[in-house]
């Protein structure tokens, strides 16, 4: 996992993200899984995520992805629920009989922060210590 740079910011922000088919229905086939990660290739090109993992129960997906910190994690979220389902529905129209509303995916969602580099108690640490003493060497986070 490398720093990314954008145009006027440094980055490195990774996302585990997950979220539930609707209504909890086993739909994620092999196939089905298959075509989210090719759907998801044309996703990352697009809205410049990278979506690094990608990993499937047969009711729920889990995500690890990274973003330019314009994109809200919630955006994330948002983008990739209605392109998928949106396509999903295109090329299995079958799946519209296992869920009525219109939606493949439940409402809600779980997201998380992951670091490779820091972990919470030297950040926090780190922090409490600003201005205490002047003469100490700065901790370098990145």
């Amino acid at each position: 996992m490398d720093t990314k740079k954008g145009y006027h910011c440094a980055y490195e922000i990774h996302y585990h993200i997950g979220f539930p088919v609707k209504y909890r229905k086993a739909l994620l086939s092999e196939q089905i899984v298959q075509t989210i990660k090719i759907i998801s290739l044309a996703i990352q090109e697009r809205y410049a995520l990278e979506i690094e993992q990608i990993g499937c129960d047969q009711d729920h997906i889990h995500l690890l992805c990274s973003a330019h910190p314009k994109y809200a994690p919630g955006k994330i979220v948002r983008l990739f629920k209605s392109i998928t389902a949106r396509e999903l529905f295109k090329r299995f129209p079958n799946l519209k009989q296992e869920l009525w509303g219109g939606e493949f995916w439940s409402d809600g969602y779980y997201i998380s922060t992951v670091s490779e580099r820091g972990n919470w108690k030297i950040v926090e640490r780190y922090i409490e210590a600003q201005g205490k003493n002047s003469q100490q060497k700065q901790l370098r986070l990145l």
